[in-house]
């Protein structure tokens, strides 16, 4: 862009603006507006990771595309509440923190599983593996707390089986991740319908409501949108990447110029490696291999690999949180999918922990290796809890205050 001042110029950052081709909610034919100005991400040289929108006739509505949501399939709002109050013709959903919005998500946990949801398989699949990691954890760590509590050969079958399972699991998770990166909302929806109404409060009068909508939503939690996409995927092989209903891997060009600088990406990636990586550990963890192995052998292919393994995991955790803030070094605990982040990084603080003092054969570094794996398990199973509850709530609103 050229300067009011002078003939020089300067390149706008990465994260204050959208490649024209990966602009969200571009295809939208409703009266959308994006602020330029509220286009933003934490890291100048990576992609943006947050923007908003206004609707013409909802000037009390804005649109919060952030990237996190838009691999989630997440369609939030933000309601200001001093234009709400005032306004008696606008009809507002409920705020999703609320204790109604909150206990019909959790008791969706427990009854709806839409499978067809990569969102939701990469958080049930991490849940999974959690649960398991927990029972290697109790089977490694219980005999130091309580000894008359061990059976024989607790820790070689119990620990290492268990361990092994786990790591599969999050093999699987890690490539579901990586999956739903790239099969983000790649023209984007605004996943919600502004009509007007006639109001039965007083004749004549028009209300003007805000719903969720799945009418034209493009994104892959949409069982209805992936079917119609993937029948015309099949009569229309020659389609361009953006318009494919489903690809596993990315082109290299749109590696080159766009996931590469995509936060989410990166942080998927970083977990997929660490996965990769830390599953050796589990593999030589497994009766018959473990036992047998030297103690050089040990130290490079168990203990080694789950630093390496661990150390991929504490950075996808910090890559996640940091996608959810305004700035690099700002937390946002506002916002769930901060929590997400911060609880899969303290998980693999312990998993990069546990190698880390393993590497010490005395009872004390032992008991603290067992102890890391225990309350890292619990860390990541928290997060994937919170992640799989993530996964289920699509139409998030937040109610503002006074500005």
């Amino acid at each position: 862009m050229t300067s009011r001042d002078g003939p020089a110029t300067r390149r706008t950052q990465r994260n204050k603006t959208f490649h024209p081709a990966r602009e969200p909610v571009r295809h939208d034919t409703g009266r959308l507006r994006l602020e330029d100005d509220r286009v933003t991400g934490p890291i100048p040289f990576l992609n943006p990771t947050r923007a908003h929108y206004r609707h013409d006739d909802r000037p009390d509505v804005r649109y919060k595309w952030t990237s996190r949501n838009d691999r989630k399939g997440r369609h939030a709002v933000d309601i200001e509440h001093s234009q709400t109050a005032v306004s008696t013709k606008h009809d507002t959903p409920r705020p999703t923190a609320s204790f109604r919005s909150v206990a019909r998500n959790v008791w969706r946990m427990f009854a709806y599983f839409p499978v067809w949801d990569i969102s939701f398989d990469v958080a049930f699949v991490f849940t999974l593996g959690s649960v398991v990691w927990l029972f290697n954890a109790f089977f490694v760590f219980l005999p130091l707390v309580r000894p008359d509590s061990e059976f024989t050969n607790e820790e070689l079958y119990g620990g290492g089986i268990t361990a092994f399972v786990g790591v599969c699991i999050f093999e699987v998770g890690s490539f579901l991740l990586v999956a739903e990166a790239v099969n983000e909302g790649r023209s984007g929806c605004f996943g919600w319908a502004v009509e007007q109404i006639l109001s039965h409060e007083e004749e004549g009068d028009v209300r003007v409501e805000l719903r969720p909508s799945k009418s034209h939503c493009t994104h892959h939690h949409n069982k209805r949108h992936a079917v119609r996409t993937r029948q015309i995927a099949e009569a229309k092989p020659a389609l361009e990447p953006q318009e494919r209903s489903w690809v596993w891997w990315p082109s290299n060009e749109e590696l080159r110029t766009h996931y590469i600088h995509n936060l989410g990406f990166i942080a998927s990636m970083s977990q997929l490696l660490g996965a990769t990586i830390f599953w050796i550990a589990g593999l030589t963890a497994l009766p018959g291999i473990y036992d047998q192995m030297s103690q050089t052998l040990t130290i490079i292919l168990y203990w080694t690999t789950q630093v390496v393994g661990g150390i991929g995991f504490i950075i996808s955790g910090a890559l996640f949180m940091i996608e959810t803030q305004s700035k690099w070094w700002k937390p946002a605990p506002q916002t769930l999918g901060w929590w997400v982040g911060a609880w899969n990084l303290i998980g693999g603080i312990g998993f990069t922990l546990c190698p880390a003092f393993g590497y010490d054969t005395r009872s004390w570094a032992q008991y603290q290796a067992s102890l890391s794996t225990f309350w890292g398990s619990w860390a990541f199973m928290i997060g994937s809890t919170l992640q799989w509850y993530e996964s289920l709530e699509k139409y998030p609103v937040q109610v503002e205050s006074d500005r």
